[in-house]
């Protein structure tokens, strides 16, 4: 006992001394999760991407490289530098274009999110380019019907939005709905970019329509399943609810699949 009091006493001698602000940015480069930024054009603007060897960690508009390293370090609580290598062409185009059916070849830098969060995103990864899928969807594929608002938090987080394409994601209602990238107006321009044609879809969305069906196949979608041309011309049938379409004859499409609900 007097041993231990003697060295404690001992010990309050020392002087504490902080580690220097560069011993954490060295420790994660030494390991590989020091993260490092592109500027790249994009159908919304200029955009700032920062990766790690984890995979890509943010993506953000900024009015300088100065406030998107400052917000960066305030979101992550990790600093990031600008990237002397030249970005790969894959990213470059998928920037670019904002195109292509999820993002297989790409990696994704997540540590920080909630399981559920990265559910969400992961999910919104799978949306086809030109297509759209409400909130509610997210929340049923990922196994959570009831939690469609917390869906929306988590999209609205979604710190690599265009490549994590939350954008395709829109209110349970039909209506476009709000984006974190530069808000609605952004959100129409990336979805017009890729033929989704957002006013076809607010159009719908106002009249109170849901789902299209296929009178031959006597299927139902979401209106922009497989391409929203083909689909508005060949699906004429319009329907209010998933209720009203069971009712009528009509099966989910096994493609977009939309809710099964029993017909009254």
């Amino acid at each position: 006992m007097k041993d231990a009091l003697t060295v404690a006493r001992a010990l309050r001698g020392f002087v504490i001394e902080k580690a220097p602000a560069t011993l954490l940015p060295a420790v994660m480069r030494r390991v590989g999760l020091a993260d490092t930024y592109w500027r790249l054009e994009s159908p919304v603007g200029p955009v700032f991407i920062a990766h790690s060897k984890a995979g890509i960690s943010m993506v953000t508009r900024a009015k300088s490289a100065t406030d998107f390293e400052r917000g960066f370090e305030r979101r992550f609580g990790r600093r990031v530098t600008a990237e002397k290598a030249v970005p790969p062409a894959s990213i470059r185009a998928l920037v670019r274009n904002v195109k292509g059916k999820g993002r297989p070849e790409l990696r994704f830098d997540l540590r920080g999110l909630s399981e559920f969060e990265r559910a969400v995103l992961l999910k919104a990864l799978e949306i086809p380019s030109g297509e759209v899928r409400p909130y509610s969807w997210v929340a049923r594929e990922i196994g959570h019907p009831g939690a469609v608002r917390a869906t929306g938090s988590a999209l609205a987080k979604n710190p690599v939005p265009l490549l994590i394409p939350c954008h395709r994601v829109v209110r349970s209602d039909g209506h476009i709905g709000n984006y974190s990238l530069g808000g609605a107006r952004n959100k129409r321009l990336l979805l017009e970019v890729e033929g989704a044609k957002p006013e076809v879809l607010e159009r719908l969305a106002a009249s109170g329509v849901r789902y299209l069906g296929n009178s031959k196949g006597h299927y139902f979608c979401y209106p922009t399943c497989g391409g929203i041309e083909t689909l508005v011309h060949s699906n004429t049938v319009r329907f209010r609810s998933e209720r009203e379409a069971v009712a009528a004859g009509y099966q989910p499409c096994g493609a977009c699949r939309p809710p099964v609900a029993q017909a009254s």
